[in-house]
């Protein structure tokens, strides 16, 4: 993704990061700035979140990761989750028996 970057720090010892927004696919996305994703700790992979405050703003934090069992497979509990998510409507119709 191509995109300008800013950095200006003002007074309030703010910085902005200005970036473009481009295409990803069937999507939007926003590349972060290096400086940034260093201050956040995050790599390729990483899951980050998104909260909307009650003024509109938006904060942009890396997502905790939560630890598994030690019995817990992580391609077992993926596998879970996608038979979940293909079978949303039986799991629905179950629901409202």
């Amino acid at each position: 993704m191509n995109g300008v970057v800013k950095v200006t720090n003002d007074q309030s010892k703010e910085t902005r990061y200005s970036r473009k927004v481009g295409r990803m696919g069937n999507s939007l996305g926003v590349s972060l700035p290096k400086a940034l994703a260093e201050k956040l700790n995050v790599a390729q992979g990483d899951e980050i979140e998104l909260i909307e405050n009650g003024h509109g703003e938006v904060v942009l934090k890396k997502a905790r990761q939560g630890r598994l069992p030690d019995h817990v497979r992580p391609e077992v509990l993926e596998a879970f989750f996608d038979v979940f998510e293909e079978d949303t409507g039986i799991l629905e119709d179950l629901r409202d028996r």
